[in-house]
């Protein structure tokens, strides 16, 4: 299974977490790292979003069709998140446009087995893969990329 976790672009301030709306800036981040995936995604991928306006809009920028949850809302469980993307059952490719602090925690449990707060910046993913080689099972990080990375 891959699992790619992709932090929501740069978003609006606000005290409606759920209704804060991607900045230019986050819009611009979003379009150009979802090109980016984009030409590197098999045909057939899973794309989830939390129930925030920033996790939808920076999603839209990869397909029009997603699937919202809201097991990835802001302040989610590293477990409750697991749970929702199938991990490492579910098979192929999962997109997960979501949110720190689990984002980090997430890349940290499943890389180094401990929950610690790994930094992610906004709009960046972490491409992540499961497999079994000779019975013992991997997790691999096959990418990390931040937005500034990419060619402008």
């Amino acid at each position: 299974m891959d699992l790619i976790l992709w932090r929501h672009a740069e978003a609006e301030e606000g005290v409606d977490d759920l209704a804060r709306a991607l900045t230019r800036r986050g819009q611009q981040q979003a379009s150009r790292m979802a090109s980016w995936l984009r030409n590197r995604l098999p045909e057939h991928y899973v794309l989830l979003a939390s129930e925030a306006v920033r996790s939808q809009q920076t999603a839209a920028y990869l397909a029009k069709s997603y699937t919202v949850l809201p097991e990835l809302n802001p302040g989610a469980e590293v477990d409750d998140v697991l749970r929702a993307v199938g991990w490492p059952e579910a098979g192929g490719t999962v997109v997960v446009a979501g949110h720190q602090p689990y984002i980090g925690w997430l890349a940290a449990r499943l890389l180094a087995e401990q929950q610690q707060m790994w930094s992610v910046k906004k709009g960046s993913v972490w491409w992540l893969n499961h497999r079994e080689r000779h019975g013992i099972e991997q997790v691999r990080l096959k990418l990390m990329l931040t937005p500034g990375m990419l060619d402008p």
